[in-house]
């Protein structure tokens, strides 16, 4: 997992401001993290300091450190929870990735939703962070800003107050800087990259469908490239300039060249048993903060396998019949 943190340019934006939940200290001069909480908080034993650490209540410039030595400099800003404070994340279905004290960044697997609904009340990734977060307080929640499909794997945001979740919604295209997603589709893409622009809407049976010109539903652009051609498969990355339902999916169904394991908009090719479609990058500016985040998780292994090009046996040759 790869995670970057940049200064943004300054720039007017509207920012949501969660009431503080912590205790913040200013940085003076260079010390690490246990040395620092020792000088700072009156009365405070190690073994309260090791506490606060391993249950996740010490952040550093809005992140949370569990490191004991975690280096710090000047400039820096040591925030401490309020609340009780949260035991460890533990899920085989969702990795948290990042966490502050305004929202989650985590990676999910396939096959988990993301929300549920009316007619689906099964675990969520919605409903495993809830309850993670309402360990240090009953009235904490988590609110969806945006969604993957069950069977997409990938990076997901979600916010810890009502606030910052209405900031990254509203504006999600001035926050996001990039956002891009890997996919194996079926055939060899002939060209090394492109886009594809279409409108799309739903049918009355819920099937989103592509029209090259606009028929009323929404534009939709994707940005293509080919990494890997291997096998009768093409591993592709695809950058998004919008955001639509099923955006990728119709639009590799437009390019002739469907992604992998898609029962709806595929041609039936499931080598890998899963959707071959993996969100594994994501930056945005933070809401409150302004810096900007940068995301990447590791392409998933499955991907990887099936585009490892198979060796061709040498042919035998043949017996000479010496008699």
């Amino acid at each position: 997992m790869v995670i970057t943190k940049k200064k943004k340019e300054k720039k007017s934006k509207p920012v949501a401001r969660a009431k503080a939940k912590y205790t913040a200290y200013s940085v003076k001069e260079a010390s690490e993290l246990m040395d620092f909480l020792m000088n700072k908080i009156d009365g405070i034993s190690r073994t309260t300091a090791k506490s606060l650490l391993s249950k996740r209540m010490v952040m550093v410039d809005n992140v949370i450190r569990t490191q004991y030595n975690h280096p710090l400099k000047p400039g820096m800003r040591v925030q401490v929870s309020k609340n009780k404070g949260n035991k460890e994340f533990r899920s085989s279905l969702l990795k948290l990735v990042y966490e502050d004290a305004y929202l989650l960044v985590v990676d999910k697997r396939e096959g988990l939703l993301t929300i549920g609904t009316d007619k689906q009340k099964e675990r969520t990734a919605h409903s495993i962070l809830n309850e993670y977060v309402q360990r240090s307080g009953k009235n904490h929640r988590i609110y969806v800003v945006h969604r993957l499909d069950r069977d997409t794997s990938g990076l997901l945001v979600f916010a810890k107050d009502e606030k910052t979740k209405i900031t990254l919604q509203d504006y999600w295209d001035r926050i996001v800087k990039d956002r891009r997603y890997v996919a194996v589709v079926s055939g060899e893409v002939e060209k090394d990259g492109g886009t594809i622009t279409s409108w799309l809407k739903d049918n009355k049976v819920f099937i989103t469908y592509s029209s090259m010109t606009n028929n009323g539903g929404d534009k939709a652009i994707t940005h293509y490239k080919v990494i890997k051609r291997a096998n009768g498969y093409s591993l592709l990355e695809l950058e998004l300039e919008t955001g639509r339902k099923n955006q990728i999916r119709v639009h590799m169904q437009d390019l002739k060249h469907p992604v992998l394991g898609d029962v709806k908009y595929g041609d039936g090719n499931n080598p890998i048993g899963r959707l071959a479609l993996h969100a594994y990058k994501l930056s945005f500016y933070h809401p409150v903060t302004d810096e900007l985040l940068e995301f990447e998780t590791p392409y998933p292994s499955e991907f990887r396998k099936i585009m490892l090009k198979q060796k061709t046996a040498k042919p035998k040759e043949d017996a000479i019949d010496t008699e």
